[in-house]
């Protein structure tokens, strides 16, 4: 979710309604072979030895200081409650990608083991409660702007970890790789992805009824900020037109607090100037604080991965998406396999509909997203040797799909196994007495 964005605002040229819709029209989608691959890899930060007890605020900044030291290929930012993101650069290929993230988080994962601290994976935070680290002018208006609406705000920006997949936006003629084919694909592939790689059914220590909570708490917060544009139209027209209807979440200055306007969207600043006229600069800030499931940078970032288990876990969703995404024949098949999940979405768009609510309450344990999702496995491992995955990750990916794919289960069922066991010997021991 770290979408920094400098500053503030200096004396740029004020943008019209028609430039506005025109610009993002123009960078959504930038098409090409598909020959570029990237992933951002959060993580919760815990004590090495008693993840249930809290990481005080200066453990943390100290542990960071001494990160910014280190040398790394990928970008290192901070979440706003201290989970901590390496965001790849693009890569030629799956194992180029693969190779660079693993070196830079073995060297920050050597630091961290130095002050007693390691990074976690999971998309939510089972034993902590929401906190801000991160005290920046950006958070404050987010935070703001979230509240109005509830406590999921907080829970997304200080709570939750993710493994975003960054694929190329993909040819501009139909087909397997065309932009348009892979714009849906990822909507409805989406939520098997959900549902598979779900990771978080625990809040405050207890069971939500959901296995993946993170995603529970995307789909509260509204669809003008978390949620995806219609399906039924031009991609790219569907975004400029979704962009500049969603309310804008803050107005920044140079001194003092940022405003934080309530109902005011982009489309609605063009036109009324207020509370100053809006710049290029507030257009590109403004699309850094959308945060839908699949968000168009050029290329498409899938944002609905929970974080996962192990030190390597990661590679499993990167490489499964990849493969789906940039393989022509596996891409065929998965859009073959997704397209009766479609009737199950209905007109509401991701994640606000009930295909994506049973993805992330029940996971696999769906009868109709497990069998897609048998299919979407197989047709990746096939996938992965065409593009040049080693031995290690398709191994990974296999043993992935043995454990939990082909049994209907999620990383989530392993957190969710020793309460179930508990909760049987409890109920045991009653029925004796």
């Amino acid at each position: 979710m770290s979408d920094s964005a400098s500053g503030c605002t200096g004396p740029r040229a004020v943008i019209t309604e028609a430039e506005a819709e025109a610009l993002v029209h123009g960078i959504c989608f930038k098409t090409g072979p598909p020959r570029r691959l990237g992933v951002e890899v959060e993580w919760l930060v815990h004590e090495l030895h008693a993840p249930q007890l809290p990481v005080t605020p200066e453990r943390l900044e100290a542990a960071y200081a001494a990160l910014r030291t280190v040398p790394l290929r990928s970008a290192l930012t901070v979440e706003p409650g201290g989970q901590l993101e390496l965001s790849s650069p693009p890569a030629a290929s799956l194992m180029e990608c693969i190779g660079t993230v693993s070196a830079d988080l073995d060297a920050v994962r050597a630091v961290l083991a130095r002050d007693g601290l390691r990074l976690v994976g999971l998309g939510h935070d089972p034993w902590h409660t929401p906190r801000r680290f991160l005290r920046e002018r950006r958070y404050d208006a987010l935070e703001t702007c979230l509240d109005r609406d509830g406590p999921a705000g907080r829970h997304m920006m200080c709570a939750s970890a993710s493994v975003q997949v960054c694929v190329d936006a993909g040819h501009e003629e139909p087909g397997p790789l065309g932009h348009g084919r892979r714009w849906w694909l990822a909507h409805h592939l989406g939520a098997v992805l959900v549902a598979a790689f779900a990771n978080s059914p625990l809040l405050a220590r207890r069971p939500t009824g959901w296995l993946s909570t993170r995603q529970r708490t995307w789909a509260r917060i509204g669809p003008a900020r978390a949620g995806a544009p219609p399906l039924d139209g031009d991609p790219r027209t569907a975004w400029a037109r979704h962009a500049l209807d969603a309310p804008v979440m803050c107005v920044r200055r140079d001194d003092g607090p940022w405003e934080v306007p309530e109902g005011l969207t982009f489309r609605q600043w063009t036109r009324l100037r207020r509370p100053r006229p809006p710049t290029r600069d507030d257009l590109d800030y403004h699309l850094t604080t959308l945060f839908p499931p699949v968000r168009p940078r050029g290329h498409l970032e899938l944002r609905m991965i929970d974080a996962q288990p192990g030190d390597h876990g990661w590679i499993v969703p990167l490489a499964v998406t990849a493969a789906l995404f940039d393989d022509p024949q596996a891409a065929e098949t998965a859009y073959r396999a997704v397209k009766p999940l479609a009737e199950r979405a209905g007109p509401l768009p991701a994640p606000h509909n009930p295909l994506w609510a049973e993805a992330a309450r029940t996971g696999l344990a769906d009868p109709e997203l497990h069998e897609v999702a048998v299919t979407c496995f197989t047709a990746a491992l096939e996938a992965l040797p065409r593009l040049g995955a080693g031995t290690e990750v398709t191994d990974a990916v296999a043993a992935f799909q043995d454990r939990y794919v082909r049994k209907g289960r999620c990383p989530a069922d392993d957190l969710l196994e020793p309460l179930r066991t508990a909760d049987g010997r409890a109920y045991r021991k009653d029925t004796a007495t």
